[in-house]
């Protein structure tokens, strides 16, 4: 479960390789570090049963991509990943090998990384991160606008 994810007293890396759409998706983000290939996308639901839910037609599926802002750039930008795995051109499944040795390269920095920090300080990150997804602030219109 979820709450068994965020006290596992070791580093949780998760790395999302292709569609990860679903309900059972957000226990992925219940870690010290999401990444995700470049051409990956990340929700609570499907594109097609977002559509089929808000406009009762499955068919939009597209505007749905758009609207929910589920890319890797996206999910990097909201803060729900940390980072982006490239990807050979043409996608993953073009050279495989190149792919896993990315995955690899990325996987040996992290775990480098994560495990010189203590568990608390993990544990404490890990749930300060899982809190802030979804976090928004209020700004003043002159703020937004570089007009202060």
């Amino acid at each position: 479960s979820i709450c068994e994810f965020m006290e596992l007293k070791t580093p949780v890396i998760s790395v999302v390789l292709g569609e990860g759409g679903s309900g059972g998706a957000l226990a992925f983000g219940v870690c010290d570090e999401l990444a995700m290939l470049s051409n990956a996308i990340y929700s609570v639901i499907s594109p097609r049963g977002f559509a089929s839910i808000l406009w009762k037609d499955a068919t939009r599926e597209k505007d749905a991509c758009n609207m929910m802002k589920i890319t890797a750039e996206d999910m990097l930008r909201l803060g729900v990943a940390e980072h982006i795995i490239d990807e050979p051109l043409g996608g993953a499944h073009v050279d495989l090998c190149k792919t896993a040795e990315n995955i690899k390269e990325y996987l040996l920095n992290v775990i480098a990384e994560k495990s010189q920090k203590s568990i608390d300080v993990l544990l404490n990150e890990r749930y300060t991160k899982f809190r802030k997804i979804g976090e928004f602030e209020i700004r003043q219109k002159e703020e937004l606008l570089g007009n202060e």
